[in-house]
């Protein structure tokens, strides 16, 4: 990996460190602090199967977070970055176990803004509507848990030893999971701001490859595990013993509410299960392990009446809540302006725009309307506010502002067959194969025309319908074709 990447990358890594301060601590807190589990051993088992569950299940929340702002220069999701990681770092000072997503999204609206970029309302109304669901979800979950168990352990009649090593088993067991889910859907909020921003070789040991997210991931989770280690402990004791008194039990069980959230908001598998067989599927967001474990011991105490709950300490936590995302955009706009005016650090890489025919076909054809933008034939844009103040002169609704807009992007494109990645095609069928083949020389001004191309001369290089059925497909086709431009397409 380049230095200079690395320099950059430091902020991402520090945010991993302030998450594996904070957030990792909440999967086996209540374990530490109801002293069932050392936290030497839960910081192990924490490390390792963060890492597990961030290299191999990372990539379904990360999109979510992509549509939300596609920070495009290396500065900017420096910043970005650096800026979650310090209000994370300040609130785990005061013991507040906060929610780094929560940092995160404030830092890219931050970004959005001082760019000039619009933040996508729909997805940020999916984020907020997840900060809700997922402590009154992980509530639920842990008092039908807690009923459960209780019901078992009154019916089965455990010798105290027993009961003992069952406790001590079942919070390994439901903090190990815990960490694999916490790595599969928090890794996003550390490196998910970087993947449009850095392109790595892949990296292959066998029949194994690993793309620059999977490295990116892999990297951001080492990170998370040094903060476990480092700083974890004060926060563990926070969540374990200052919100409620926990027995082995309710920890436990609290342990594994928090996780069973965690894992249905970060796996694309059980989308998948869900989708194909006609059920309402949970959107893929990174969600708040803070949060999660906040909701589960808040069911369990509220199950016993609430008076065991300290409801000054809540009041802390969700003070923390809601003022670490304003925080985060506040230092965000910032440090945006203070290191691009200083130190003249590009945080931002212009992209330019042009309308002609080709786009105002592509256009009509797309949104199946007869639009006429000769007006703004012959002109290049240099920045999307310049391109936004002229489209306003044309009748559009939002969802056509963002077409015209990706199709009018400028990104010229040379191609050079002999740049692709060696062994990159053994992937490829024959059919697609050469229809790559075919292309060697041509030259395009927009993405999407190079993409029309592909069709054109091969159907294996249309995307399936866009549903959640097709999903897995139409990902495994996006990358390929995020591999020709990054590599064998000289821009």
């Amino acid at each position: 990996m380049d230095i200079l990447i690395l320099i950059f990358l430091s902020s991402g890594l520090f945010l991993g460190w302030a998450l594996g301060a904070n957030d990792a601590a909440n999967v086996f807190g209540t374990a530490v602090g109801s002293r069932m589990v050392r936290f030497s051993t839960a910081a192990i088992i924490a490390s390792i199967f963060v890492i597990l569950g961030a290299t191999l299940s990372g990539s379904g929340a990360a999109h979510t977070l992509g549509k939300l702002g596609a920070v495009n220069a290396l500065g900017g999701a420096f910043v970005v970055s650096l800026s979650a990681a310090l209000t994370v770092l300040v609130m785990t000072k005061f013991e507040l176990p906060v929610s780094t997503g929560q940092a995160v999204v404030g830092a890219i609206i931050g970004w959005n803004i001082f760019v000039g970029i619009d933040t996508e309302t729909t997805v940020l109304f999916n984020i907020l509507m997840t900060w809700v669901l997922c402590p009154v979800l992980s509530a639920v979950i842990s008092i039908i848990l807690y009923q459960i168990v209780k019901w078992f352990l009154n019916t089965i009649k455990l010798h105290i030893l027993t009961l003992d090593w069952v406790s001590r088993t079942a919070l390994i067991v439901a903090g190990a999971f815990g960490s694999y889910s916490l790595g599969a859907n928090n890794i996003a909020n550390v490196m998910g701001v970087f993947i449009n921003a850095i392109t790595l070789d892949d990296l292959t040991f066998g029949n194994i490859t690993f793309n620059t997210a999977q490295q990116l991931f892999f990297v951001g989770a080492l990170a998370i595990a040094i903060g476990i280690f480092t700083y974890s402990k004060r926060v563990m004791l926070t969540v374990g013993n200052s919100m409620m008194p926990l027995t082995p039990i309710t920890a436990g069980v609290v342990v594994m509410a928090h996780s069973i959230v965690l894992f249905l908001f970060a796996s694309e598998g059980l989308e998948y299960a869900l989708a194909s067989r006609g059920l309402p599927t949970i959107p893929l967001v990174p969600v708040s392990s803070s949060q999660a474990v906040v909701g589960a011991i808040i069911g369990i105490g509220l199950l016993k009446g609430g008076q065991e709950l300290d409801w000054r300490v809540l009041g802390r936590i969700v003070t923390g809540w809601v003022t670490t995302p304003p925080i985060a955009m506040a230092s965000s706009i910032f440090l945006l302006f203070f290191l691009q005016n200083v130190f003249s650090l590009m945080v931002y890489t212009p992209l330019h725009y042009q309308v002609n025919q080709h786009v105002q076909t592509e256009f009509n054809h797309q949104v199946d309307s007869n639009h006429n933008f000769s007006a703004l034939y012959g002109q290049t844009f240099t920045d999307i506010r310049s391109f936004k103040q002229a489209m306003a002169d044309v009748q559009l609704n939002d969802p056509q502002k963002k077409v015209l807009l990706e199709l009018a992007l400028i990104e010229p494109i040379a191609v050079d067959f002999s740049q692709l990645p060696e062994g990159w095609t053994e992937g490829l069928s024959k059919e697609r194969y050469k229809a790559v083949e075919q292309l060697d020389g041509a030259e395009f001004q927009h993405a999407w025309q190079l993409l029309d191309a592909l069709s054109a001369a091969s159907h294996e290089w249309q995307m399936a319908e866009d549903n959640i059925i097709n999903k897995q497909y139409n990902k495994r086709l996006k990358s390929d074709i995020t591999t020709l431009l990054n590599h064998s397409f000289i821009h």
